[in-house]
């Protein structure tokens, strides 16, 4: 068996979901990094890809490091969907935003704060 998971099947149904939505966000995320690097907005977007990707696989792995950098990026996307809005409105934005809300919903869930509290290390 290799040492990388995609995925955790011990993990509660809403913290595998996050880990998935996490995926998501980091492959959309590199891929506008790259699209736009040679702006400062792309390199932050770039970096949040990173972050959420770090965050997917140290939550797969249990680890506390992963749950709270999940919630620190989920929290960024808010605030950066929301900071993009004010610029102009875009369905896409809109789109981003409900997946953003979506993700700390299910980070903060009562059945994936209390796996945290109880398996992560």
């Amino acid at each position: 068996m290799s040492r990388f998971r995609w995925t955790n099947p011990s993990l509660p149904q809403p913290l595998q979901i996050a880990v998935l939505l996490l995926y998501i966000s980091a492959f959309f995320a590199l891929l506008g990094g790259l699209i736009e690097i040679t702006s400062t907005a792309g390199i932050l977007i770039f970096v949040g890809g990173m972050l959420a990707l770090t965050a997917a696989r140290r939550m797969v792995r249990e680890r506390k490091f992963g749950y709270l950098l999940a919630l620190f990026y989920a929290a960024w996307d808010v605030l950066g969907t929301i900071l993009s809005i004010s610029g102009g409105f875009s369905a896409w934005y809109l789109i981003g935003l409900v997946f953003a809300i979506a993700l700390i919903g299910l980070l903060l869930h009562p059945e994936s704060r209390q796996y945290y509290r109880t398996w992560f290390r």
